[in-house]
């Protein structure tokens, strides 16, 4: 998302008052289904689970991406990234952090969240209210969509489409025709958790940035209560951080390995990452 408002920099301290876990209001601004991992550890009345994290490995990462989107297929990871004359649709080397190809966006829009469904890639823009849409294969622009509000977050649990605009409300859309279905109503400890952002749909959750903070919501797709907490608190050294350095953002999953990857925006850094329960 872009870089908004100076008042989201109080978003981290909500989370770290007792009692005072959820953030309120609105924003100012891919793969099958899974198990159901954390409602087999906890009851609904013990949620969150709270974890923290392993760095299992570390790759290079662009600091001229402003992250808005990523996810895992084929082999490479693919990101979606914004800033007005910048954004761009990119497939993106692991082990280099290099771009193999890219599209660029048209310079009136701000790329958002990215997600592949059926063969094609979608794309968001923040203000514009317009969605592109790519030939996964070729990355030719075949079509456009519309939507009302903010584009923030993009996911699929491989039928549907979960959209997020920044506030507690994650849209789930039917490609084709963009029918928005349902409505997920994101809650922590029974209060609205607004600022959802980045998406990433993994073992049945939805894996959610809360933006202008180091954590990610994994929530239940169809109640959505937030079910673990993970806090990546530091993940990022205080020696890789420039004054142009900005917010935790990215999420991706290569399902084949299992592997989660996470990363934020204008970071040098790429980090694969194992939850681990406090």
């Amino acid at each position: 998302m872009a870089a908004k408002y100076h008042i989201l920099k109080l978003i981290p301290l909500l989370f770290a008052a007792a009692g005072a876990t959820a953030c309120f209001g609105t924003s100012g601004g891919n793969r099958n289904s899974g198990g159901d991992t954390a409602s087999a550890e906890a009851s609904a009345g013990d949620f969150p689970l709270r974890y923290t994290y392993r760095i299992k490995a570390v790759y290079p990462h662009s600091t001229d991406s402003y992250t808005q989107g990523l996810y895992w297929h084929d082999g490479y990871l693919w990101e979606g990234t914004g800033q007005y004359r910048q954004s761009a649709l990119l497939q993106v080397d692991l082990q280099t952090g290099e771009a193999l190809r890219r599209v660029d966006l048209d310079p009136g829009y701000f790329g958002e969240g990215i997600a592949l469904l059926g063969g094609l890639i979608y794309q968001l823009t923040w203000l514009e209210g317009t969605g592109l849409v790519y030939d996964g294969s070729s990355l030719e622009q075949v079509d456009t969509f519309e939507y009302s509000g903010q584009g923030w977050g993009l996911t699929t649990d491989g039928q549907y489409l979960y959209m997020s605009n920044g506030t507690h409300e994650i849209a789930v859309l039917e490609p084709g025709t963009m029918r928005k279905v349902r409505t997920v109503r994101v809650s922590l400890d029974k209060r609205r958790l607004s600022q959802i952002n980045e998406l990433e749909w993994i073992d049945g959750r939805i894996w959610a940035n809360v933006y202008g903070t180091d954590q990610i919501a994994v929530i239940d797709p169809v109640g959505g209560v937030v079910e673990w907490l993970v806090d990546l608190t530091g993940i990022l050294p205080a020696e890789d951080r420039t004054p142009r350095t900005d917010v935790l953002n990215g999420i991706a999953y290569d399902s084949e390995r299992g592997r989660i990857f996470v990363t934020g925006k204008y970071w040098p850094k790429l980090f694969e990452i194992e939850p681990v329960r406090k």
